[in-house]
């Protein structure tokens, strides 16, 4: 009786994981234990990043919203005729013209600036702009430009501004 006035059910036996890892799910993670429940959480994020950046990449957009729908299935996808572009023979390796005109360089490994051994993270950022590795990285290895004079006291002139008081006038 008094399961009729709280229509609860209560099931008879434990229920086991769909996906039949020997654990018992509920109704909550839709008869999935916890771990197969997270799993299929953290593959649909994926999915959802994957077609995003898949998205981004085909529409050409630099930043997504995050809200659109994840769908599944096969798109057709008319593609017109591609006109050829023409690529100078002069140029280098590194740059590519874009549509517009523009040359952009390729950002290829981190190099020292001097000896061009490759760095990776461990390179040193110098106040002249350049990279550069663990030996070359004081200014005095590799001749630096940069005036370290002049922007010290520049620094010490900014941080100390001269205080000048008024003259007073003598009784």
């Amino acid at each position: 009786m008094e399961h009729d006035k709280t229509e609860c059910q209560t099931p008879e036996a434990p229920i086991l994981c769909i996906n039949n890892c020997g654990f018992f799910g509920s109704a909550a993670t839709m008869n999935m234990c916890s771990k197969c429940h997270q799993d299929l959480i953290l593959k649909q994020e994926q999915a959802k990043l994957a077609s995003s950046s898949i998205n981004d990449i085909v529409n050409g957009s630099g930043s997504s919203s995050g809200e659109e729908p994840i769908v599944s299935g096969n798109a057709d996808v008319a593609v017109g005729p591609v006109e050829p572009k023409t690529i100078s023979a002069h140029l280098s390796d590194s740059t590519v013209i874009s549509e517009g005109g523009e040359t952009k360089v390729k950002v290829g490994p981190n190099r020292c600036s001097t000896c061009r051994k490759r760095v990776g993270l461990t390179g040193f950022n110098c106040r002249c702009g350049n990279l550069f590795c663990a030996t070359h990285r004081y200014s005095e290895e590799h001749n630096c430009p940069f005036d370290y004079r002049t922007a010290g006291r520049d620094a010490i002139a900014k941080a100390n501004p001269v205080i000048k008081t008024e003259k007073l006038d003598k009784i």
